[in-house]
Order: structure tokens, then sequence, then C-alpha cells
């Protein structure tokens, strides 16, 4: 029986065990992938917005070279966090299901990648899953295709291909820039009146005279509203369509968390059915003992929640657990 079972083993999973152990509750960490997959999955030469210190768990020091330190970075950080504070991290097992008992404590059902069910008891769990295994789909024809993605990792399997990225944020921009470094025929289908204004400030005139010189093609206004073989259909928001030749889609169109955990755990959803309820100087949920933390905490936008901000979830999830065990 631990203390505390934690799902999901990004930093804010971490962060949270951290906390945990050092007010002496026993933890167990699950995660149905690796430590950071989230962070893995990043372009392979991401560079963070945030600087190193904001991304810092568990006192431990982020010593970068750079201002803004690089996905590479982020996954040694990470690595050696855990290492040092000899976290129980159980990788490669999925929770399927949270049973809460009449007692208060629980069953946290899990299947490993062999196939195995697995069982594991707890007094208290903690949700910190993150949201990159669950892309968010436009719906249209083609998008099933073979030529689409809705990851990028680097530009260099493009080199010489017509590639259409589908977004404005900031990994569409990274995308591009990188793109046309390895001569891609870049164009960008992005449904507001400009770029996100989000871009980061070192980045944003380096995009700008990327387009000026025509090195990106840039249709705002408007969406891809088919994608086939060997083009795209664009369509503004007047209606207007036009046909562009093209290879590769990337749809960089941002993802969502999993809410079917929250869901059949009995966690009270919001009104629009997605940010689940919790008080938020503690992140216990409306099932008691039972706490979210990082991205799974956020709305529709799972914008809202970073590292920065999330990491602090552990925090306030160990105090709260450690405080009611004193009044036990």
């Amino acid at each position: 029986m631990q203390d505390v079972i934690i799902i999901g083993a990004g930093p804010c999973g971490l962060s949270a065990a951290i906390e945990c152990n050092r007010r002496g509750l026993s933890t167990h960490i699950i995660e149905k992938h690796h430590i950071v997959r989230s962070i893995y999955l990043y372009p392979t030469y991401m560079q963070f917005f945030s600087t190193a210190e904001l991304l810092e768990i568990g006192d431990i020091p982020f010593s970068s070279p750079n201002d803004k330190p690089f996905r590479h970075e982020a996954l040694s950080y990470y690595r050696k966090v855990a290492a040092h504070y000899e976290l129980n991290i159980t990788s490669y097992e999925e929770a399927v299901s949270i049973e809460r008992h009449e007692n208060g404590l629980f069953t946290v059902h899990t299947k490993d990648r062999r196939g195995q069910e697995l069982h594991h008891e707890a007094r208290h769990v903690v949700i910190a899953t993150g949201y990159f295994d669950h892309p968010n789909y436009i719906g249209i024809p083609g998008e099933d295709l073979p030529k689409v993605t809705h990851y990028f990792r680097e530009a260099h399997p493009y080199t010489g291909t017509k590639v259409t990225i589908i977004g404005g944020s900031n990994s569409a921009i990274d995308a591009a820039m990188e793109l046309v470094r390895v001569g891609a025929e870049v164009t960008i289908v992005y449904r507001g009146k400009t770029v996100s204004n989000n871009i980061k400030p070192w980045v944003r005139p380096v995009f700008e005279n990327m387009v000026t010189k025509g090195s990106v093609t840039l249709h705002l206004d408007s969406r891809v509203t088919e994608i086939r073989e060997d083009a795209i259909i664009v369509t503004t928001n007047e209606g207007h369509e036009s046909t562009v030749d093209n290879d590769f889609v990337l749809a960089l169109t941002g993802f969502h968390p999993d809410r079917a955990l929250l869901a059949s755990s009995g966690v009270q959803l919001g009104g629009d059915m997605e940010k689940p309820v919790f008080h938020p100087d503690t992140m216990e949920s409306s099932v008691p003992r039972l706490y979210v933390a990082g991205v799974i905490a956020s709305g529709s936008n799972a914008n809202e929640v970073f590292i920065e901000t999330g990491r602090i979830h552990g925090r306030l999830i160990a105090e709260h657990i450690h405080s009611a065990q004193q009044l036990e």
C-alpha cells in the first residue's frame, strides 16, 4: 500500500513525487511510456520559450550554456533529477481505471506492455498525465493519408519536397523555418488574420523576413478543407478555393489531454466537459484524495498550464496530504 500513486512521469508528476517523498510519503509513479514523454516528442532541435530556471524541479539546478535550453538538455536534466531522488517509477505500464473503495482507499488498475493486468493500492492518487498522445484532428477528407502527420520531429526527411503546415503557433513557425533551411518548399495555412501573437520574439523577425523573401508562402484567413495525394485545397474564410501542389502535410493544430481516466474515476468535469473541478489551493478534485497536476488540470486550451506553472502543483498536493495525515 502506497501513500500516493502518481499517474504520469512528466515534469509535473516527477515534481509531485519529489515533494511527497520530502514529507515522508511513500510514492509510486506509473507511466505508460517513459519519463518526460511529451518532451521527447518535441521537435529534435526545439528550444524552450522558458529559461532553464523556470523548468527546474526538486531544487536541482538546471545548468545550460544557452539562455533558453534545448530539448536534449531537458531530457538529460529530468533523467538526472529522477535518478538523484531515486524515484520509484514503473515505465511502460498504463493506468486503465481508478477504483475508489468505501473506506476511501484506491485501487489503480493497470496493464503492462505484455497485456498483463496489474492492481496497485494507494491512499491517495495524483493524475498527472500529459496531452501529446492526443492531437486535435481537423476532420477533413484526406487527413488520414500517410502523407499527413500531427508531429514534427526534424526537417531532413522533407528536403526538396513541398510541405504544407496547418497552424500558426510557435511549433508551426519553428517547423517552417527548419524546413526552409533544408530546401523544402513551405506553405503555411492558418485560419487567423495573423500568426500567433505568442511567437518567440527572437524568432518572429527571422520568420517575417522569410515570408517577405518568398521562402514561405503564407495563407492567412484560410483553412485546408481537403487533402489529396498530390495537392491540398485551401479555402479562405470568404469561401474562395485554390489548389496547392503538395507532398506532405504537417497538421500542427495542437493537442488535448485525455479525460477518460478522470471521467471514469468519478471526477466532476466543468461545464464544457473539459476541465476537471478541483480546489486551486490543494489540487484535490471533486473525488476526495484524488488530485490533478500539470496540463490535465487545464481546460480545452492545454496551453494554459506549462511546466513552470504545473511544477508547483506537486508542492500544493504534498502539503495537503501531509497536513491531512497529521490530523488523522
